[in-house]
């Protein structure tokens, strides 16, 4: 994956040109991010892409904060809800 496939729209690279973005900011646009990747994309690969080329220039940016965030939340397991998450455990 690429540094265009990961960031679409370009939010996360404007995220990182933004003088004094706070990290709720970074929340909202990583948020929008996630959303404007494709169906069934790869996020931890996405989120990883960015990291290398964002964070290693600014480890302390909100956006890297935020992003290394979504990495752990990317590897952790989803409950299904309602009736589909309800069926699962039936026989």
């Amino acid at each position: 994956m690429n540094r265009t496939e990961a960031d679409p729209k370009g939010l996360v690279r404007e995220s990182y040109a933004i003088e004094g973005i706070t990290h709720w900011e970074c929340r909202s646009i990583f948020v929008d991010w996630a959303l404007s990747l494709p169906v069934g994309a790869d996020t931890s690969a996405a989120i990883n892409v960015l990291l290398e080329q964002y964070a290693k220039d600014a480890p302390d940016h909100p956006m890297s904060v935020v992003l290394t965030e979504g990495l752990g939340a990317a590897a952790a397991p989803k409950r299904r809800g309602g009736r589909l998450g309800r069926q699962v455990g039936e026989a």
